[in-house]
């Protein structure tokens, strides 16, 4: 009777997760480039009752008797599906179409991101609007407009290149933004403000230029937004919420049961 107990309180502490999860991912609907998670469950260990029995000469094999102990965490995954466009008119801020991550430099240190809102630094340089980060080209260098005060246009090609008229009306090329791609994107480690560091199973970054080898394009005037669908999102809260109510009611059942256990000895 105590194992209907433990289990029911390991349902109530993964549903909780889960719903933590699904609590910022709602957070979050409106974050540029966020890309949501998911909770998969898994059940814990098994206790043996009856071991299982081969087929004999006389009688045929049994099936083993088991009883579970519960549910735990089995993963979160972030979900890297493309988000919608958000048009900005804003001509440094960038979207990718497709896959990669844009690369932010601080000192020897690399983030990735797909929140694309760009701007330019007093110096010229291209950096993330929100904590003032170097946005790299394709060699992880940072990409800068020497002479940005006398600069009459820039735009963002699809292929990455930063072109601007100088004072003299000549078109020139600042640098390339840069696109880093992952074998496995999903085991990117979040660090927050938008972004992500390398982990031990996100593979090395195969940093390039949008459009090749499988990289993106890039949308200028425009964000990528969160990939949150919230009608998916309640609906999984609505789950969560009766998976929990139900583990609860085995706790309030089992606990009936005991007190009747106990009120034996009146």
């Amino acid at each position: 009777m105590m194992r209907s107990l433990y289990s029911a309180v390991s349902g109530l502490k993964t549903h909780q997760v889960k719903m933590d999860v699904v609590g910022n991912n709602i957070a979050n609907v409106n974050t540029i480039g966020f890309k949501k998670s998911n909770v998969t469950f898994q059940d814990t260990l098994s206790q043996t009752i009856k071991a299982a029995n081969a087929p004999s000469a006389n009688t045929g094999g049994t099936n083993p008797a088991q009883i579970g102990t519960g549910v735990m965490i089995g993963s979160i995954n972030t979900v890297h599906t493309q988000g919608a466009i958000s048009t900005t008119g804003n001509n440094t801020d960038v979207m990718i179409q497709g896959d990669g991550f844009f690369m932010l430099g601080r000192g020897n240190e690399i983030f990735y991101t797909r929140a694309g809102a760009f701007s330019f630094d007093s110096e010229g340089y291209l950096v993330n609007s929100s904590n003032g980060m170097y946005v790299l080209d394709t060699g992880g260098s940072e990409i800068q407009i020497s002479d940005i005060e006398t600069v009459k246009s820039y735009d963002i090609t699809a292929n990455g290149d930063l072109v601007y008229v100088d004072a003299n009306g000549n078109n020139q090329v600042a640098g390339t933004i840069g696109l880093a791609k992952f074998a496995n994107p999903s085991g990117l480690k979040k660090v927050g403000e938008n972004m992500y560091m390398v982990s031990n199973n996100s593979g090395a970054p195969e940093q390039g230029q949008p459009g090749q080898d499988g990289r993106g394009t890039l949308i200028s005037g425009s964000l990528e937004m969160s990939n949150v669908d919230l009608a998916q999102e309640f609906t999984d809260m609505i789950i969560t919420q009766r998976g929990f109510q139900a583990n609860s009611r085995t706790i309030r059942v089992s606990d009936e049961m005991l007190q009747e256990l106990v009120n034996l000895k009146r």
